[in-house]
């Protein structure tokens, strides 16, 4: 019934700091970037794979109840080839980011660190 996801959505505080942090630092290419003047909105498709996430902008929204254990979404993991050099790339570009720790229960290293606005994010790595 389910065959994949397709998208995960991101409403940020700060539309051009959040887009450079995904486009420039994290590098996710750009599918398209709409301006909503009806709703004085930013969209910005960013490609992650074969997955999307839909960066939003909104005048003034309400702060996220944050933390991985906080009810809701707990986090958003990415896939990487090599979690290392993936978490140095981070911290020379000023992003602070969590030990790496081994999951019990598949035995593959993983931390997590935080997008602009505090949004947990976790680097998983693959295969």
């Amino acid at each position: 019934m389910i065959d994949a996801i397709h998208h995960a959505a991101i409403i940020c505080s700060d539309y051009e700091r959040s887009k450079d942090f995904y486009t420039r630092i994290l590098g996710l290419p750009i599918i398209r970037e709409t301006y909503r003047a009806e709703r004085g909105s930013w969209k910005c498709d960013l490609a992650v794979g074969a997955t999307q996430i839909e960066l939003f902008s909104f005048p003034a929204p309400p702060p996220r109840v944050s933390r991985p254990e906080a009810c809701g979404l707990r986090h958003l993991a990415f896939a990487v080839a090599d979690l290392p050099a993936t978490v140095r790339h981070l911290q020379q570009a000023g992003i602070e980011v969590e030990p790496i720790r081994t999951d019990a229960l598949t035995g593959r290293d993983f931390t997590f660190f935080a997008d602009p606005d505090d949004l947990p994010l976790e680097l998983y790595q693959a295969g």
